[in-house]
């Protein structure tokens, strides 16, 4: 796995075009059987990005603590956001007008940050696709016939040569579905890997495959994989107007915590308005908890999994060499009791201003006294503690109580 996806832990997932118009999400098309020229006359020509301005987006990332950043260039509908010579049915044609992915690229380089593009293999409105109201991904038998799944993947493979030969050098490439094998999926990546060596791609299109996803749980894989959960910041991906179910900055931090205590990273969605503007809760969510994250970055770069198990206090835990990060969300009220540590504690310590915390260890206990409460780094204060070595416990988990 390449160092930047482990040092970074924390990316922006921008799912964004012309459905924004409709301020109620990416799957209209299908969903409200919308055909393909009634979409284009009601969003994708009503759809100008005027103002679009990416290199405000990758400012807001890098304020939030963020490492990359992974733009929608076509979703289900099949409507490009760049110029594409095989699919007249984008942005520089229609709508805006100009190539949206370069503008992209441009701007996220010239930030710092790795640039990802996501692309979805389906295409609701292309000719040799199953229909474009077709709810799930096409088996072998939803096809009209060979020749029109030939005619598709060679359409959806030149559509990713251009991608990966239009922009420089592209660090991600984020597949979209459930790994349609009939689409010949693992020939393709073999093409993106010719084409960008030094690329990441997920899971979602066949193998070879550098890291896992999740998306809208946190599920970590298996010891030794990468991987991501990709989450929302409200309860939709695109833009909808009428979802003010937004989590807290406490709910970002702790879903970045969760995924950093396995060793994963968390892709945290945001699905800024059609004029490319980002709704003002996603700008006050991403700073307030970006304050608390690039503050804290010592405790989530490249941190390693560990075999402690959960409490109550003290959660998400996360480790790195011989360190042990106890984040609490919720305050200990002055002192903690913690049963798990087999190692010997060296120092405790407040990693916000680095202040002695009061320590002892008694028999399989390790006691935390008079921690100040409140405490005082909101919305979770942390408290380091260095070890005589990488992280022991006293009892490994075997088995949860819930069930997957």
């Amino acid at each position: 796995m390449k160092a930047w996806f482990n040092e970074s832990r924390f990316g922006m997932f921008i799912h964004w075009g012309a459905y924004s118009v409709a301020g109620r999400g990416e799957w209209i098309m299908n969903r409200e059987r919308i055909g393909k020229e009634e979409y284009t006359q009601k969003y994708v020509d009503n759809w100008h990005a005027e103002k679009y301005e990416p290199a405000g987006w990758a400012a807001l990332a890098k304020e939030s603590g963020m490492g990359y950043m992974v733009l929608t260039t076509r979703h289900h509908d099949g409507f490009a956001l760049w110029d594409s010579k095989v699919n007249a049915w984008n942005a520089a044609r229609l709508g805006p007008k100009r190539d949206l992915v370069a503008q992209y690229v441009d701007a996220v380089r010239k930030a710092g940050l790795k640039v990802g593009l996501y692309y979805s293999p389906a295409a609701w409105s292309h000719p040799d696709y199953p229909g474009a109201f077709f709810r799930d991904w096409p088996g072998e038998k939803d096809w009209r016939d060979e020749a029109s799944r030939q005619r598709f993947i060679e359409y959806y493979r030149s559509e990713i040569r251009e991608l990966m030969t239009g922009y420089g050098r592209i660090d991600y490439l984020w597949f979209d579905g459930c790994i349609p094998e009939n689409i010949d999926g693992d020939e393709t990546l073999k093409m993106v890997k010719e084409l960008q060596p030094d690329i990441l791609v997920n899971t979602r299109l066949g193998k070879p495959f550098d890291n896992k996803c999740s998306e809208q749980t946190i599920h970590p894989a298996a010891a030794g994989q990468d991987w991501e959960a990709c989450m929302t910041l409200n309860g939709n991906w695109g833009y909808h107007a009428g979802d003010m179910r937004w989590k807290s900055p406490a709910d970002v931090i702790d879903m970045l915590l969760t995924c950093a205590q396995s060793a994963g990273n968390l892709l945290l969605n945001i699905g800024p308005e059609a004029d490319g503007t980002v709704p003002e809760n996603s700008v006050r969510i991403l700073r307030e908890a970006g304050n608390w994250i690039r503050r804290h970055r010592e405790c989530i770069a490249n941190s390693e999994r560990h075999p402690f198990s959960w409490n109550c206090t003290a959660r998400p835990i996360t480790a790195k060499g011989n360190n042990v990060y106890l984040h609490f969300i919720n305050d200990p009220c002055g002192s903690f009791c913690w049963a798990e540590v087999k190692n010997k504690v060296l120092s405790a310590s407040l990693l916000k201003d680095g202040a002695p915390v009061e320590f002892r260890q008694e028999d399989n206990r390790l006691f935390l006294e008079n921690i100040p409460s409140p405490m005082p780094d909101s919305p979770a204060s942390t408290v380091v503690l260095k070890l005589d070595g990488k992280p022991e416990t006293l009892t490994r988990q075997t088995t949860f109580w819930i069930p997957e």
